[in-house]
């Protein structure tokens, strides 16, 4: 009988001997949790604050009625949105062009890969700077730029096509087909120096003893990249593929409408934009409301998925 009570107690007994080992832990590193408390206020009073908000996807919302009394309607909105006749363009336009940026994404590696390998320092620095310095350009600016480029009047783009015997003339932003290559690949050269960052710090961090080994062994830079660095920094690539592909479906907004006329709508119309003309220039708040959840639930099953399958298959994960 006092064995039965021992074991009993057992678990409880062991809770309470690690809680008091946390409380400890926490008295003595007080200080850590002060710096952690302005990150996690915002994060609560920013990001899950405004969630209260969520509620009007799912209600007529009147501003003079307030949220709360504002009639509930259920998933009326979200259904008015798959019956729109423009919901399938829309929803093509949006899934396309993501699944093509994520053209984009081993070029950050190469690159890094491709700087790893540099040993002249000033060339190594040279190059960094005129890859990172496209990143602090704001959206603006650079879709200012592509306009200037891609003029059919005085644009650079056209006057090579001319010198080579094309059409001097196509105004390249006006066509729907050319909209989703424009918006990707400036977004590559944008981006690709500063997403290659966290690449090389990953390889920064490679055992050097590995190449010496493999170079003694015969091993080409080639073979040493593909045996050596890659697989090294794998877990980090990985991190950052699952974390790319729950924003599968946020389709930027800025740049796109910047970029959007009258002639490319039939390819530049993503959600984004949609929910931007349906929210603040119509003040239809409810149906804009429901079609950003739709979007972000769409983009919260696709982490989970990809998160699930990266675990299964390489072992690395975000949880």
């Amino acid at each position: 009988m006092v064995k039965e009570k021992v074991k009993s107690g057992g678990p409880s007994a062991g809770a309470a001997a690690r809680r008091a080992k946390t409380w400890r832990l926490m008295k003595r590193n007080w200080l850590l949790y002060v710096f952690l408390l302005p990150a996690a206020l915002y994060i609560a009073i920013f990001h899950y604050g405004p969630m209260y908000g969520l509620q009007i996807a799912f209600r007529d919302y009147k501003a003079v009625n307030g949220i709360w009394g504002s009639k509930w309607v259920g998933l009326k909105w979200i259904k008015t949105f798959m019956d729109t006749p423009r919901f399938w363009m829309i929803f093509k336009n949006t899934l396309g062009i993501s699944l093509y940026s994520l053209v984009s994404f081993p070029f950050p590696i190469i690159l890094a890969v491709f700087l790893n390998n540099v040993r002249n320092v000033r060339r190594k620095k040279f190059v960094q700077t005129v890859t990172y310095m496209p990143h602090f350009i704001s959206t603006v600016v650079l879709v200012g730029m592509l306009s200037m480029f891609l003029s059919p009047r005085n644009g650079i783009v056209n006057l090579l096509v001319g010198l080579f015997g094309g059409s001097s003339d196509t105004y390249f932003m006006g066509q729907a087909d050319y909209f989703p290559h424009i918006y990707v690949w400036s977004g590559i050269w944008q981006g690709m120096g500063w997403g290659s960052i966290i690449y090389v710090a990953a390889l920064a961090g490679v055992d050097q003893e590995l190449h010496d080994a493999a170079q003694v062994d015969g091993a080409n830079k080639l073979q040493r990249i593909w045996h050596i660095d890659l697989p090294s920094i794998l877990p980090t690539i990985i991190i950052m593929l699952i974390l790319r592909l729950g924003h599968i479906m946020g389709v930027g907004y800025e740049k796109v409408y910047l970029m959007q006329n009258s002639l490319n709508i039939t390819s530049s119309e993503v959600i984004s934009t949609y929910v931007y003309k349906m929210g603040l220039q119509d003040q239809r708040f409810s149906y804009s409301a429901a079609i950003g959840l739709f979007n972000n639930v769409i983009n919260f099953i696709v982490l989970i998925v990809a998160n699930k399958t990266a675990d299964k298959v390489s072992g690395s994960s975000l949880w």
